[in-house]
């Protein structure tokens, strides 16, 4: 757990990225309709792209070694803003990821998603399943003006004066998030295979150097979509407590993580 003074610096830190970015000339948060899909190779690319995204754990059962689905956490497809959404993810790519202390290509930024939030293995650059999952974000990016961001990227901001209160926390998730994800974190499993709602933690959750595992993105990622279909409902403090608490529970480990943030501005809530 963060000590006061170090959950203020993180907490200040988060803030005045999103706010810096709120200043940025953003473009409008518009997907585009299932109708304007592409005939042909293309659109049928776009398809399998889709499915793999959204069936990962199915389809890609060599490069995930969890329980979930990309759109466990890119929520409707990757169409969901302030879900992490790809609408408009193709343009702004390569681009400089602090985690990564470099310039990274948007293949790159899939597959650490494989390695993290997935706690599986990259795909090949080159292969089919990542060509069709890239055809499938320049599609949902349609209309988006190259190298600018789309209102609602990312899980949107965060009041930065609370400071996390796991015991508070345990309540929270009991009252708002077990009747989907189990008491015990370990999400409501599918009879025909997978999970219907994901886990929280457990072996089959996201593992420890996935962003989601940190108190603050998570916190802003459950205060803008949870519970499901009743974002914004729960107070900053109740999503800050509520991401303390699940964040710090057992979950696998990711053994990169000793290698993030190489120029020495690693985030105070990030996972040691």
């Amino acid at each position: 757990m963060l000590n006061h003074a170090q959950l203020a610096a993180c907490a200040a830190t988060f803030f005045i990225a999103f706010s810096t970015h709120a200043e940025t000339p953003q473009a409008d948060f518009n997907p585009p309709s299932e109708a304007s899909m592409p005939a042909g190779p293309r659109g049928l690319a776009i398809q399998e792209g889709k499915k793999l995204l959204t069936e990962t754990h199915q389809r890609l059962p060599n490069n995930v070694g969890n329980g979930l689905n990309c759109t466990s956490c890119h929520l409707a497809g990757g169409t969901t803003a302030n879900a992490a959404p790809w609408v408009g993810i193709w343009g702004v790519f390569p681009e400089y990821r602090s985690r990564s202390g470099k310039l990274i290509s948007l293949q790159e930024r899939v597959n650490d998603c494989f390695v993290r939030s997935m706690d599986g293995k990259p795909l090949a650059d080159t292969s089919a399943e990542m060509t069709n999952i890239l055809a499938y974000m320049q599609w949902l990016s349609t209309g988006v003006p190259t190298g600018m961001n789309v209102k609602g990227r990312g899980f949107g901001a965060l009041d930065d004066k609370f400071f996390p209160d796991a015991i508070h926390g345990k309540q929270v998730y009991a009252e708002k998030c077990a009747s989907c994800h189990g008491a015990e974190g370990l999400g409501m499993k599918n009879p025909a295979g997978g999970y219907i709602f994901p886990p929280a933690w457990g072996k089959d959750s996201f593992n420890d150097g996935a962003g989601m595992a940190r108190t603050f993105t998570a916190a802003a990622f459950v205060k803008h979509n949870m519970p499901l279909g009743q974002g914004g409902t729960l107070t900053d403090q109740d999503a800050l407590d509520v991401a303390e608490f699940f964040t710090h529970q057992p979950r696998p480990v990711y053994a990169g993580k000793a290698k993030d943030w190489p120029k020495g501005d690693k985030p105070k809530d990030a996972r040691n």
